[in-house]
């Protein structure tokens, strides 16, 4: 009895031991995640992806959550993407890769401005491509104050006075050239966003519409800084920068802002600066870069490109699911961006003949595809027998929609229909885009359908339906 009292305390004593060895390694956890870096803490300074990435692999799960990312995607992006950085507080953004002198080169814009102006003034900044909505993207060529932001942060510049956008050497007056650049930017931008509910805008808003606070506040959006100045270009010699996924933030939304393009970087001139602007908004949209398993960003072929990827060379650039051989992004760019504070604008006309919207022969109208599946039907009525043509076309600069016509006769019967093949004159020129009819027609009604499409083969040398989206104009007069 005397020893087996002995050993039951020889096992008791064991287990205490053992029970405060557990003690003290839970203790010693504890500890341990008490004294953990807060993860905004964790990088002294901005550091290039896989020099980041190698410091905050152990905590790489708490890193994609505080950037809002699958701890895979940041992986991959952090891994492969050469142009990604996390900045001293651990938020993923991207310095986009310098155009060479050759690439810089400015082609003129339209003419549209008869005069010069002082400061942002004119029409030139007064553009718009959806006054009222609640999201904006504002197009900033007057100049700005960076304060209190990231950027900031990582130069230790505070604050930074950017000066206006100038090619005449007279920063305080916008010559007509200059105007006509802006007009340009504003109308590319505005039709690579034309499929969403956003105002793009020249107009400078009120900062309170830019900036959010809470998630009750509904009214935001980005500023999209068009910076001539060396004060962070010269350090990174990139075309530009902007955070991801920063659009719709309701915590230091205005600290991760703006996005921007450097002239110094990627030109002065508009198809250029229209592409990158685009480009920068997108990852404050959510959208990482469209590249393939050799290169970063895909330049494109035929005459598309994506724009997450490089659309300087190309007429056609539009979003992008990586359709294309070789993708190493296969996201859905459309849902990312509507989960990122952008839904897509409401349908403005019907899809059948029986819902289809009036039209009036010798009167233009304006609409828009905004849905992959969206198809737009108008109706018009012949008092007069003859020849008649209708015409749809695509933005005029930039132009994302493909559209095939259909002329369809009272019973919703196609009479006859156009589909251009597309392609492009000059990588700023898209052609084919538009597509015209022309008929005898009797005395009745008749409806028009417009439909977007795809070109070739979105693997080597065309594009689907998916980014085929945008802003039309149609019409139909007497031939």
């Amino acid at each position: 009895m005397g020893s087996r009292f002995r050993r039951t305390g020889a096992l008791v004593g064991a287990g205490a031991v053992v029970f405060g060895a557990l003690a003290v390694a839970a203790g010693t956890q504890a500890d341990a995640q008490q004294t953990q870096s807060p993860i905004d803490q964790l990088l002294d300074q901005p550091a290039q992806g896989r020099t980041a990435l190698a410091k905050v692999q152990s905590r790489l799960a708490e890193v994609a959550e505080h950037n809002g990312l699958a701890e895979q995607k940041l992986l991959d992006i952090l891994a492969t993407d050469k142009t990604s950085w996390l900045d001293a507080d651990g938020r993923l953004f991207f310095r986009e890769p310098q155009l060479t002198s050759a690439q810089k080169a400015a082609k003129a814009s339209p003419r549209k401005a008869t005069k010069a102006v002082a400061a942002a003034e004119g029409p030139a900044f007064e553009l718009h491509s959806k006054p009222g909505s609640n999201r904006v993207i504002y197009l900033d060529f007057d100049g700005h104050t960076i304060t209190g932001t990231a950027w900031n942060a990582s130069k230790g510049i505070d604050p930074v006075n950017v000066t206006a956008y100038d090619t005449d050497g007279d920063p305080a007056v916008f010559g007509t050239a200059e105007q006509d650049v802006v007009h340009e930017v504003w109308a590319r931008v505005a039709e690579d966003y034309a499929a969403f509910d956003v105002d793009v805008t020249t107009q400078e808003p009120p900062q309170d519409a830019i900036n959010r606070t809470s998630s009750s506040d509904l009214q935001y959006g980005t500023r999209v800084l068009i910076d001539p100045d060396t004060w962070y270009q010269s350090g990174c010699g990139c075309g530009g920068v902007a955070y991801i996924g920063v659009y719709d933030a309701t915590s230091q939304h205005d600290y991760y802002q703006p996005a921007l393009v450097f002239t110094k970087g990627v030109g002065t001139g508009a198809k250029n600066i229209a592409e990158a602007a685009s480009h920068e908004a997108g990852h404050n949209v959510g959208l990482g870069h469209d590249g393939t398993a050799s290169v970063g960003y895909y330049q494109g072929h035929g005459a598309w490109a994506p724009i997450m990827g490089v659309g300087y060379y190309r007429g056609i650039s539009q979003w992008s699911k990586g359709e294309y051989s070789g993708a190493n992004n296969t996201e859905d760019d459309y849902s990312v961006i509507g989960a990122n504070g952008l839904a897509l604008r409401t349908d403005d006309n019907g899809d059948t003949t029986a819902a289809a919207s009036p039209l009036t022969i010798g009167t233009p109208v304006n609409g828009y595809i905004a849905a992959e599946s969206d198809t737009d039907v108008l109706r018009f009525d012949v008092t007069t027998a003859g020849n008649y043509t209708a015409t749809a076309d695509a933005a005029s600069l930039g132009g994302n929609l493909d559209i095939k016509l259909d002329l369809l006769d009272s019973a919703g019967n196609v009479v006859t229909s156009a589909n251009p093949d597309s392609g492009q004159s000059n990588a700023a020129t898209p052609t084919g885009l538009g597509a015209s009819v022309t008929s005898t027609l009797q005395p009745g009604t008749y409806y028009l359908r417009i439909d977007n499409v795809g070109y070739g083969n979105p693997l080597d040398t065309g594009y689907s339906t998916y980014g085929s989206r945008g802003a039309y104009t149609l019409a139909v007069n007497p031939s």
